[in-house]
């Protein structure tokens, strides 16, 4: 899997202002079929750890909050 090093090389953005992973929520790490979101440790924010998603959306759609964002390439639509 390749590492994410920099946010604009992912295609699950998440919104640090409305991600609410230091109250407890795990949604959007548990729903990915390919465990490719983590909670960050310092922060205490969801992020995702591994730039291998597969578009399937459940992370955007079951997240609580509206925090994620599933950026679909163009030609995939």
């Amino acid at each position: 899997m390749t590492i994410a090093l920099t946010p604009t090389q992912v295609p699950v953005v998440i919104d640090e202002s409305k991600c609410i992973a230091d109250k407890g929520c795990t949604v959007c790490v548990d729903v990915c079929p390919l465990d490719v979101l983590a909670i960050d440790l310092v922060k205490n924010k969801a992020f995702m750890k591994f730039d291998e998603c597969w578009y399937c959306l459940p992370c955007e759609q079951d997240c609580p909050t509206g925090a994620v964002k599933v950026e679909i390439p163009y030609l995939l639509r």
